[in-house]
């Protein structure tokens, strides 16, 4: 009998604190995952952004070297995937110039890029944008600040 006793005790399982250590454990290293994926999904908005940049650019470049000049502001970036019917009508449209693309993307928190021709930033050209994060003008992190054109990234 004193032997079945002995071998019970062995199968007793695990103590209240260690089952909270443990948990606390994996609560810390959930924490510290959590952190690390959210700030890689913040760094490849913001690097989506760029990239969708100058794609745009060389898009209004090359409406630019076909027309003359790059789109109006009216016009907007909507004349890289179709030809403007306002005026100044362009003279040798040759889009699409965003290839594969039905309307103009969006930046990566879903707000429409702001174009602007003539540029109040660059008045010999147009600004191209967008607000970041916050989807406001301006922005104090490197999230929330507005990523342009005349960034040099």
């Amino acid at each position: 009998m004193k032997r079945w006793r002995a071998h019970s005790r062995c199968r007793r399982g695990f103590t209240l604190i260690e089952l909270v250590v443990v948990m606390t454990i994996i609560t810390i290293l959930a924490a510290a995952v959590t952190v690390t994926v959210t700030n890689r999904i913040r760094h490849a908005r913001r690097s989506k952004a760029i990239l969708e940049i100058e794609a745009m650019e060389t898009a209004l470049d090359l409406y630019e070297a076909d027309n003359g000049y790059p789109p109006t502001s009216e016009q907007g970036l909507q004349a890289l995937i179709a030809e403007p019917s306002m005026s100044p009508a362009p003279q040798n449209w040759n889009g699409p110039y965003l290839k594969n693309r039905r309307t103009v993307p969006k930046d990566p928190w879903g707000n429409e890029y702001v174009y602007q021709y003539p540029g109040q930033a660059n008045p010999d050209g147009y600004d191209l944008a967008s607000y970041g994060a916050d989807g406001q003008p301006g922005g104090d992190d490197e999230f929330t600040a507005d990523l342009t054109n005349l960034d040099e990234e």
